[in-house]
């Protein structure tokens, strides 16, 4: 047996600091650890089985819109990274190279992915001579190493796992509209199943990604008021067609650069999940992706109850395998530390079932998010339990959105950002110019970057927060990560 005595006060407290409550979150709750390799990390199995969860929410959507899966080569040799030349030069300071291999030095540098554009596109201009082999639609999970001075778990590591769609059109509006189509994927998904109301927007062209024509995204406000940049789906116009020779014959028989695009979300999702909804006890999951959305917990003081006890929480499983995600936690601890642990380790529902409830034929579910408990009848456990589960999403759905809500300001100057910064981080929206001087006032002046050019709300017309010319744009600026 082991004492519950301190157990949550292992994890920091949130408001005090909020990157080391972080870290212990994740560090105590076993979803990832430190690897021998400095900058990486182990993503450990109750980790991993979030992200298979939302890997499946992800790619169920992709191929709902006519995207297949392939696989491209982690190697990448320097001829190609050098194709597009905006494109190499936003990533060089991150990229690992190999000079070396098999006791013998390479004719040529081998770089190791820190995206894909390169290694794919150059296998699109083979396989695309015409129109009819557009448009395609291809998507790759796959690892991605970015050689980041200064790591964070989940966040920001020098090795993380990600998807990547690229896909070649026969028109610029046929591409644009591939661009937002894969944006609102993102936007759908994490709300539907992350329970992460989320913003979309345009980058601006400070911020969007090396090489595209316009980069466009989704942003999430975290639990500190920081900005976590949740999705982005990147439209390249002909740029990288013409760098790696992707045309095709028209049906009219001229010949043409075709458009392309590129979309990606990664495991720093994860990360988002657990600034979003975590709480001084430790993690809260959304119960669409969680790795188990009910966890049972027998209670039992000798073995004629716990045979009783087993007996029934064998019937609850079999009824409700294939309805949830169920675990049982027979472990030799205490009651009163397993609803500790599961509560830190974030399961939407704890399901009670001690002797008492066994004669009386239910059981006790308590919600994570609300801590309310509701004694149900086993018999009704199977329709109940969906419907607490969605529930708990809306509930975080609307708790995270109105965190946001209250988190936002309208601002007129790069003073008014200064000051409320002092107070509390958030975004602010604001008149801007479009000038990236004044987009860089801000960030020099503050530390908020321009998050982006939203697609809804804002004044249509005003004064530009730092130059005070007319502006006839509204961005959102906050510090993010």
């Amino acid at each position: 047996m082991t004492d519950v005595s301190g157990f949550v006060d292992q994890i920091a407290d949130k408001s005090d600091d909020y990157s080391q409550w972080y870290t212990d979150v994740i560090l105590k709750t076993k979803l990832a650890d430190y690897s021998p390799v400095r900058g990486c990390m182990v993503i450990r199995p109750y980790g991993y089985a979030l992200w298979e969860n939302m890997q499946a929410g992800l790619d169920a959507r992709f191929k709902a819109t006519g995207h297949v899966n392939a696989y491209f080569p982690l190697f990448i040799p320097e001829s190609l990274m050098k194709k597009e030349a905006e494109h190499v030069a936003g990533f060089a300071p991150e990229l690992p190279w190999i000079t070396e291999a098999g006791g013998e030095k390479l004719e040529e540098r081998l770089a190791i992915r820190p995206t894909s554009e390169a290694i794919i596109l150059s296998m699109y201009s083979k396989w695309v001579q015409s129109w009819r082999d557009l448009p395609l639609l291809i998507n790759q999970w796959a690892n991605v190493v970015r050689w980041e001075k200064r790591t964070y778990l989940f966040l920001r590591t020098r090795e993380f796992l990600w998807q990547e769609g690229h896909t070649v059109h026969r028109t610029e509006q046929e591409a644009m509209e591939e661009v937002l189509r894969m944006l609102d994927v993102y936007r759908e998904f994490a709300e539907t199943e992350l329970a992460m109301p989320v913003i979309r927007g345009r980058k601006s062209d400070a911020e969007k990604f090396a090489g595209a024509a316009a980069t466009f995204t989704v942003e999430a406000m975290m639990g500190d008021g920081k900005a976590l940049q949740a999705g982005t789906s990147h439209f390249f116009a002909q740029r990288f067609a013409e760098a790696f020779n992707i045309s095709f014959l028209d049906m009219d028989g001229e010949r043409r650069f075709a458009w392309t695009t590129s979309w990606g979300a990664s495991t720093r999702l994860i990360g988002g999940i657990i600034m979003m909804h975590g709480d001084d006890s430790g993690l809260m999951m959304p119960p669409r992706v969680a790795p188990f959305q009910v966890v049972i917990v027998p209670i039992f003081r000798n073995d004629d109850e716990r045979s009783r006890v087993y007996e029934a929480v064998q019937a609850i499983t079999r009824d409700l395998t294939g309805a949830v995600r169920i675990h049982t936690d027979w472990s030799d601890n205490k009651p009163g530390w397993k609803y500790n642990e599961w509560e830190m380790r974030g399961a939407p529902l704890r399901l009670e079932v001690g002797p008492r409830d066994v004669d009386q034929g239910q059981a006790v579910a308590v919600r994570r998010d609300s801590r309310a408990k509701e004694s149900i009848p086993i018999a009704g456990l199977g329709q109940r339990l969906p419907e607490i589960l969605d529930e708990v999403h809306r509930s975080m759905l609307d708790r995270a959105r109105a965190f946001r809500d209250a988190h936002t300001w309208t601002v007129s100057s790069v003073d008014e950002i200064a000051e409320q910064m002092e107070k509390e981080r958030g975004f602010f929206w604001a008149p801007w110019c479009g000038s990236p001087m004044c987009e860089g006032a801000v960030k020099a002046k503050t530390g908020a970057t321009l998050r982006c050019i939203p697609f809804e709300g804002g004044d249509d017309k005003g004064l530009c927060l730092v130059c005070k010319a007319t502006a006839d744009q509204t961005a959102i600026f906050g510090r993010s990560y």
